[in-house]
Formats: C-alpha cells, sequence, structure tokens
C-alpha cells in the first residue's frame, strides 16, 4: 500500500486534517495514524515539513451534564478524559520522536514512515483537539460565544480544576489545546505551513516569556493577526518588553471577522489560491505517478517544496503578479516571443523566475520542444542569478505563452540553489545568455515590483 492511499482518517481531527492539507498542500507530508517500533499509534495525525512536526491527537468524550451530577465534578471527568490524558499522550510522543526510535505507516512495521522527522532538533508542535463538551460550555454562561474552552498556561499545577471549562496547561511543557469551534478556525485562516508554524512558534515563545490566559483560542488568533510589527514583519503576541502576564477577553474573534479589515483580507485573499492551484497540481501528478523529472517534492529539493513555504499574503503577490504577466504577454507576436519576469519571495535571498515562451505550431510540435524550453528556463535562472546576486535560491516556473497555448499548456519548475556561485559558473550562463540577454538591462533593479522584460528573439 503506497502512502497516499492510506484513508483519510476517521476521527473529526484526521478528516478536518485531510481538508487542511487539500488548502495547504501538505498531502505530500501529512499521514494518519502512524506507528511506533513497538507497534502502538504515536498519534491520530503527524505532518512533517522543513523540521516541523506537527502532531495531532483527537479526543471525543460526551460531557456528562446532568442534574444528580455535581458541575465541578462533571468537568473534572472529562477534563481528565479528553484533555489531561491526552496531554500525558502527547508528551510521550514528543519523547519518542526526539529519540530517534523509527516510525511507521502500519502497525506491522513493514512501511517505513517516509520523512525525516530530524530527532532531536526538530520543532515539535504537539496539538490536541477536545470534542464534546461545547454546549455544556456555551450554556454555562452568556458571555461564551462560541462554545469554547478557556485556557491558560502558568507554572500553577496544571491537575487542578479550578472552575468548569477553564484548563491550565503547563508552561515549561506546552501543548496547543483546541476545540471543535476553533480548531477549524485556526487551520482555516493559517491554511499555509509557514502562517501556523509561525503563529503556533509565537505563542510558545509568549508562554515562556509570562503566563498567558485566553477565553478561547480564536479570541487569542484575533489578538496575534491584530498585532503586526512592522520592524519583524510578522504578528505578535508578547510585546518585547517584559510583563508578567497576559489575559486576552471573550468576543476578540467576534469582533475581528466582523471587522472591514478582515473581510476585505478575505476578498484580497482571493487572488492567491491561483498559487495554491499550481502546486495542487504538480502534487497530485506526484501521487498519480505522472510527475516527470528528478526533483524530490517529499525531502525538499524541489522548486514546489520550496512555493509550499510561501505565506498567505506573499502568494496573493506572486498570484497577481503571474496573471499580470499573462495578461499583458502581446496578443499579436510574430514569430518566436519570451516574456521573463523575476518575482520576489517572502524569503529575501529568494526570487521566482516566471517565464513564458510563445513559438509556432511547428515548434511546438517537435519532439525535444520541451526539454529546449527547460533548457531556457535554466538559463533565465542563471541570468537573474548573475543579476541579482544576493539570491541564494532561484526558482523557476516555465510555461508556453497562455494566450496561445490552449488546452495544451504545462508547467516546468526548476529549482536553482546558488549559495556558491563561482566565477566559471557565473561564465558559463553569461556565455548561454548572451544571445537571449534575459535581465541585460542595465538600469534594472529588484525591488518591491515585478522585474520584467519582453524580450526579442536573438539573431538568426
Amino acid at each position: 500500500m503506497e502512502p497516499h492511499e492510506r484513508p483519510a482518517g476517521t476521527t473529526d481531527t484526521e478528516r478536518m486534517l485531510a481538508e487542511f492539507c487539500k488548502r495547504s498542500f501538505l498531502k505530500l507530508w501529512t499521514y494518519a495514524n502512524p506507528f511506533k517500533d513497538d507497534g502502538k499509534e504515536l498519534c491520530d495525525v503527524i505532518a512533517v515539513f522543513g523540521g516541523h512536526v506537527f502532531v495531532f491527537f483527537d479526543r471525543e468524550k460526551q460531557y456528562a451534564d446532568t442534574p444528580d451530577v455535581d458541575l465541578l465534578l462533571a468537568w473534572d471527568r472529562w477534563k481528565r478524559r479528553a484533555v489531561d490524558r491526552q496531554v500525558t499522550t502527547a508528551h510521550g510522543a514528543e519523547r519518542y520522536i526526539r529519540s530517534g526510535r523509527r516510525i511507521f505507516l502500519d502497525a506491522k512495521q513493514s512501511i517505513p514512515f517516509p520523512l525525516d522527522v530530524y530527532g532531536a532538533t526538530a520543532i515539535v508542535h504537539n496539538i490536541v483537539v477536545a470534542h464534546g463538551a461545547a454546549e455544556a460550555c456555551k450554556s454555562s454562561s452568556e458571555q461564551n460565544l462560541y462554545g469554547s474552552l478557556a485556557v491558560s498556561y502558568s507554572d500553577v499545577d496544571a491537575g487542578v480544576a479550578p472552575w468548569p471549562f477553564h484548563v491550565q496547561l503547563e508552561r515549561s511543557k506546552p501543548v496547543h489545546l483546541f476545540d471543535s469551534h476553533n480548531f477549524s478556525i485556526i487551520l482555516r485562516e493559517l491554511d499555509t505551513i509557514t502562517d501556523l508554524s509561525r503563529y503556533l512558534d509565537e505563542k510558545v515563545r509568549s508562554i515562556e516569556r509570562m503566563d498567558l490566559s485566553y477565553c478561547g483560542e480564536e479570541d487569542l488568533l484575533a489578538y496575534y493577526l491584530l498585532n503586526f510589527d512592522p520592524a519583524a514583519q510578522k504578528c505578535r503576541i508578547a510585546p518585547d518588553e517584559p510583563l508578567t502576564g497576559l489575559h486576552i477577553g471573550e468576543g476578540g474573534w467576534a469582533q475581528f471577522v466582523g471587522s472591514e479589515l478582515y473581510k476585505n483580507t478575505r476578498r484580497v485573499n482571493e487572488i492567491s489560491y491561483f498559487w495554491d492551484e499550481l502546486i495542487q497540481r504538480t502534487c497530485q501528478n506526484k501521487l498519480d505517478g505522472t510527475l516527470g523529472g528528478n526533483a524530490d517534492l517529499l525531502r525538499g529539493q524541489s522548486a514546489i517544496y520550496e512555493m509550499v513555504k510561501e505565506p498567505r499574503f506573499s502568494r496573493r503577490a506572486l498570484s497577481k503578479q503571474m496573471q499580470d504577466c499573462v495578461v499583458n504577454f502581446p496578443d499579436d507576436p510574430s514569430g518566436l516571443m519570451r516574456h521573463v519576469s523575476l518575482m520576489p519571495s517572502f524569503f529575501p535571498d529568494v526570487g521566482y523566475v516566471f517565464f513564458q515562451l510563445r513559438v509556432p505550431v511547428a515548434l511546438r510540435q517537435q519532439p525535444d520542444y520541451l526539454d529546449k524550453r527547460r533548457t531556457l528556463l535554466e538559463v533565465a535562472c542563471g541570468a537573474a542569478k548573475n543579476k541579482f546576486p544576493h539570491l541564494n535560491k532561484v526558482i523557476g516556473i516555465g510555461i508556453d505563452a497562455a494566450k496561445f497555448a490552449g488546452d495544451t499548456n504545462s508547467e516546468d519548475f526548476l529549482l536553482m540553489p546558488c549559495v556558491e556561485w563561482p566565477d566559471q559558473r557565473r561564465a558559463h550562463y553569461d556565455a548561454l545568455n548572451r544571445d537571449w540577454q534575459f535581465f541585460a538591462t542595465p538600469h534594472m533593479t529588484q525591488d518591491e515590483r515585478t522585474v520584467t522584460q519582453f524580450v526579442p528573439p536573438p539573431p538568426a
């Protein structure tokens, strides 16, 4: 059985994770119900990407809210079964992962886990999703809008249950606790690997600095999204100045989603899913066994792997620039016409070369046409590195000019690692680019705008 043929999952967490993977393109890097080397399950879902290991634990326990049961006793019973036991299991799973012991996709240990989890150096995100108490929680207070669990991280004994529907967790070993309502919100709003990992990293950073409490994870998320630090170019929870504690009250999320800021963000993000569709098609080709080339999509040596890293707002800009390039391609090109653009990544040492090629139909039908197109894409990437030497990675995306390709278009992807760029390699791409003149305009600079160039054909 191939890894991608495994069931999507039977628990709420696994089904929601499947949807998350569909949006954030962790499909190639997510597995349900992995096993330890003793044949026991490690967790419900594990996702591994770029040194980050997301370990999910799902527990649904019906809350026993009956008149003959004391409220605090009913709460304590539910919390011990739905939360405390899963937290303990999560700590055990993290120790197992950091120990470097093997992980398998089946109980018989015949299918090894195909990804590197980096052992002791992994950034492990333990996530517990507890179901079953939402209605009881919501009915307990008019101020509780969604039935979300209140959570606090402190040095207080985590086993104490001071009042119902409030969970105390240890600061020294933070586990992320979600519930039926806010789990889907987190995965919907933070639907790229970078956005999700940056939120969880900032949350842990804040917990390490101070006592943190909030009435619902969605309220903490709203606080995070509204506190953007321009200097650090990231959202914050804890400020740099020392604090002893921070409490996020009820209603922050409800107010945020009703704001024009949120509505406008959702609206302008729509174009960004063009980038997602490009990745999704390639990932599906990998699963279907129809993907050509020698890229290792699973372990990071590929253009797609780098593209998955882009956060949502960066995907928005990249998608718009690509679509603008397609629209602005000349309507009446004569013979051969090339268009090349250099687009900035979220990561300052990474650049994207978007290359469109229009050739007569007779040339497109030649057996080696795609090989020639890939060669031109490589030349353009090398020329970009020569023009902008600060780039350590150049990612090429090549297509036939969409205005003329019809339904027969395809994409080429190229990853050019170029931290080391000796004079011999520079001279090699200078020579290849002598006729094509990609990025050869003297005044051309890389800034926040697309560096774009329509290139006439080389001399015959």
